[in-house]
């Protein structure tokens, strides 16, 4: 399984428009052949920082997610919004603790 973290920064004035750009497609995003889960975090100390996190089935699921026309659609609207540019990371998922 791999999991895919997304750091992002946005301008105070776009919070409100990425966090309804993501209710409008996080249920399609989360039903993505391959992806098995899906969350969206704010920082603590800095509320311009969301963390997006998500499963997917293999890296090849991923890529295909990347590749398709609901990503395109989401990273435009979404891209406009930073103040800075994005950082991720993709990492496998060695133990769970619960």
């Amino acid at each position: 399984m791999l999991v895919r973290i997304v750091k992002m920064g946005f301008h105070d004035a776009h919070i409100d428009t990425f966090l309804e750009h993501f209710n409008v497609y996080k249920d399609k995003i989360r039903h993505f052949e391959g992806c098995k889960f899906l969350e969206l975090y704010r920082d603590k100390n800095n509320p311009t920082i969301f963390f997006t996190y998500s499963y997917w089935e293999s890296e090849n699921h991923l890529e295909q997610y990347r590749q398709s026309s609901l990503f395109t659609s989401v990273w435009n609207k979404t891209k406009v919004l930073f103040n800075k540019k994005p950082e991720a990371w993709s990492v496998d998922k060695l133990e769970t603790l619960e």
